[in-house]
């Protein structure tokens, strides 16, 4: 059996990919199988196509994406499935695929960045969310999930505005300050992406609102432990991005041997996660979910190294 595996993220060089990437390539290679990473230098909707296109001449066994539209990489992934290859989803998912390797439940994710900006700014007050792009399907999952929940658990915060980054460090950088420029009032500001947090941090951290305009989001504690230790930021959220890429490495090489279909209650097992969890089941619409978010803080940052 060949396990001939391309990890397609949303963009290269971002540091979350960089990880969880990283380490599929050591699960990859741990179990005999062949690594490679492509992806377009943007995170725009449609870049992922051509290197869909390009995987799918090669024919290799199984495509991982984070996939950077719902919906615009559909016709590309479709031409796969036809050639026979299996095509899975992880981090941001699509409209059209087998399966999909969820970081963490839609719910929770929202929820908990929510709670902690709501701690952070006692309750009431203005907050403002920078998002990547605006067609990030997990992006747009949990933004969906944090108005319901402000809406019916905390009536006191009022979300004035939804800013998108594109997951560039500049343009996220540039929003941040548009948005503070714009609502002198803003007490907090939600970005659930690590290239948004990292930027609106070091935004925040030179500036005359640093301790004042309370940060939150997803990020990761190499990009956010100086902000973190500075006291720019107090507390924000993530998964392991490596046992990201290690449970979608598994549930390919599983797709390709055969063992899983991506049926709900497929189970299959994936070896060096950083968790005691070994054993996986597909749930409804063949989605499977690592865990529960994580929150890190002054306390426990140091212990992470990724």
């Amino acid at each position: 059996m060949s396990y001939d595996i391309a990890f397609l993220p949303k963009n290269l060089g971002n540091p979350y990919f960089d990880a969880s990437d990283g380490a599929a390539k050591t699960a990859v290679e741990g179990f005999g199988g062949t690594f490679k990473e492509v992806g377009p230098t943007e995170a725009a909707p449609d870049a992922q196509v051509s290197f869909i296109n390009t995987l799918t001449q090669q024919q290799v066994g199984a495509i991982v994406i984070s996939a950077n539209d719902p919906d615009a990489l559909c016709d590309a992934i479709g031409q796969a499935q036809d050639a026979g290859v299996h095509v899975l989803t992880f981090d941001s998912d699509t409209n059209c695929r087998e399966m999909y390797i969820a970081a963490s439940n839609t719910e929770l994710i929202g929820q908990k960045q929510v709670d902690i900006i709501a701690e952070e700014i006692g309750g009431s007050g203005q907050i403002a969310i920078l998002s990547a792009s605006a067609n990030a399907t997990n992006q747009n999952a949990w933004i969906d999930v944090m108005k319901a929940y402000l809406a019916s658990d905390y009536p006191d915060i009022e979300l004035v505005d939804v800013v998108y980054g594109d997951d560039d460090d500049q343009t996220s950088y540039d929003k941040t300050e548009a948005l503070l420029s714009q609502y002198p009032d803003l007490k907090g500001i939600i970005s659930p992406t690590t290239v948004g947090i990292a930027a609106a941090a070091r935004y925040l951290s030179t500036s005359e609102y640093k301790g004042q305009v309370m940060l939150t989001g997803l990020g990761t504690p190499n990009d956010m432990r100086d902000y973190v230790k500075d006291g720019t930021v107090q507390e924000f959220a993530l998964w392991n991005p490596e046992d990201l890429g290690i449970l979608a490495s598994w549930a390919a090489k599983a797709l390709i041997d055969g063992s899983i279909t991506g049926a709900e209650g497929d189970t299959f097992t994936a070896e060096g996660l950083s968790s005691d969890v070994t054993d996986f089941t597909v749930g409804a619409d063949g989605i499977v979910v690592l865990g529960d978010p994580y929150v890190f803080n002054a306390d426990n940052i140091d212990n992470f190294n990724f």
